[in-house]
């Protein structure tokens, strides 16, 4: 892939010392996405904050994939309600 906006998963995997399993995990279960060309998965920079604080979670502190996935839902649903909290401030 030619784009500059996206990495190689298997570089970015030898970078952070992960499995490329795991990432395929997580982009299987939505957490991430990932963009698939010329037979090779690749990420979009754009997500490397994301992949590093699941990284975190699972290597870390030891938080399977459906852990971090409510995590996830749990952390999203709190930006929402905070956006909306906001939105009802201004009013």
């Amino acid at each position: 892939m030619t784009d500059l906006n996206h990495i190689l998963v298997e570089d970015c995997c030898k970078y952070y010392s992960i499995e490329t399993s795991f990432v395929r995990t997580l982009n299987d279960q939505g957490l991430i996405e990932l963009e698939y060309t010329n037979q090779s998965y690749f990420i979009n920079h754009e997500q490397l904050s994301v992949l590093e604080k699941y990284v975190h979670l699972y290597y870390d502190l030891d938080i399977n994939v459906e852990g971090i996935e409510a995590i996830s839902h749990l952390l999203k649903k709190i930006e929402d309600l905070q956006s909306e909290l906001r939105q009802l401030k201004e009013d």
